[in-house]
């Protein structure tokens, strides 16, 4: 069995135009840098910390499509053209590649080097992967110095709970792995989805959310007339927490947006919600971790998934490194006032919404991405 390895960075997927080299001409590709293992320093300023997943057995094991592991260099080709609006540094710590099915050796040495990077005091971005990333970013977050004795808030956008319970991990099960190793460490589990697809999700798994005391949002209840409600959501959890673990599952999105991911949305979240609630979360001053996961190159369409995910990057990196940059007009508000207070029950979904039916029956649509 080959074991995981850390590869460098590809300077070839870093490339794009290049318009000149003074501060308002920059590109991504233009500023990153390999990560050296000695960022941080006060002299250099802020910065994002990189690194890559390329893993597909979390998602093999949960019966999903496969090809998220040429996720991490799609993404770095998509933020690479991508305009540099503040001045941050951007280091690239390369991707750890597990091309066998040791799984759980992939994740320990991410986790290794999630903590690493976290403890240079900047916040890291991971390229994954399917999301079993996100267990991985989880035993970096609690092995890194920086935050112990804080409590971390784990905000994941996503139309599944991920919560399943199964024989061994996958790409279905990281918030449940989460859970019950908070319960472990005596930690709490302060857990919130925003994007819940009810017909993907069984009700054993609305069971366990309600059983752990996650608060969500269905995909209805995430419309952009719904904004103040979601964002509501938001703050309650940003109140709560010292740090913020978020994830970002691509399939969120609607598959006309995110066509490239393993299980595509037949309803999802809109562009304009996702993009409000980064903006939000990142000028909290709590972002402190991030994984974007289940892009698959392979299955996308003029790189409509890869794009999108690198304009959320980008939008968490401007908005966490940089809080006082103006934002756009109207963003991270909605324009409809007066929004109703949030809540995670299924009986609290819109009344103007339709209600789809859960239970037994659970997913109607075929998708195996619990």
């Amino acid at each position: 069995m080959n074991p995981t390895r850390i590869i460098p960075p590809d300077d070839s997927v870093w490339s794009g135009r290049t318009d000149g080299g003074t501060p308002e001409h920059l590109r991504w590709h233009q500023k990153v840098r390999p990560e050296s293992g000695d960022q941080g320093s006060a002299t250099e300023g802020p910065a994002v910390e990189l690194i890559g997943f390329s893993c597909d057995e979390g998602v093999r094991r949960n019966k999903g499509r496969v090809g998220a592991s040429e996720g991490p260099d799609a993404l770095r080709g998509a933020l690479a053209p991508l305009a540099m609006h503040t001045n941050f540094g951007i280091h690239d710590a390369g991707t750890v590649v597990v091309p066998d099915r040791n799984l759980e050796d992939g994740q320990d040495t991410l986790g290794h080097q999630v903590a690493r990077l976290l403890d240079t005091g900047n916040p890291v971005i991971v390229l994954g992967g399917g999301h079993d990333t996100a267990w991985g970013s989880y035993v970096g977050r609690t092995r890194s110095e920086r935050l112990q004795d804080k409590s971390v808030g784990v905000l994941n956008l996503d139309a599944h709970f991920d919560l399943r319970q199964a024989d061994e991990p996958s790409s279905g099960t990281p918030f449940l792995q989460m859970a019950r190793a908070d319960q472990e460490a005596g930690r709490r589990f302060d857990y919130t989805v925003l994007g819940i697809s009810e017909p993907n999700n069984t009700g054993v798994l609305f069971e366990t959310a309600d059983e752990l005391g996650v608060e969500y949002l269905t995909d209805e209840q995430c419309s952009p007339r719904h904004l103040d409600r979601v964002l509501e959501t938001v703050d309650r959890m940003l109140e709560r927490v010292d740090a913020v673990h978020l994830s970002i599952d691509l399939d969120v999105l609607p598959a006309s947006v995110a066509p490239g991911v393993s299980a595509p949305a037949g309803y999802g979240v809109p562009m304009e919600t996702i993009q409000a609630v980064c903006h939000r979360v990142a000028r909290s001053g709590k972002l402190v971790l991030v994984d974007v996961v289940e892009l698959l190159p392979r299955m996308d369409v003029d790189g409509r998934t890869a794009r999108a995910a690198a304009r959320l990057i980008t939008t968490l990196a401007h908005d966490a490194l940089c809080p006082t940059t103006p934002l756009p007009a109207a963003a991270g508000t909605s324009p409809h006032a007066g929004g109703a207070a949030a809540t995670s029950s299924r009986a609290s979904i819109d009344d103007e919404a339709p209600s789809p039916a859960t239970g037994t029956a659970g997913n109607t649509t075929g998708e195996r991405h619990e």
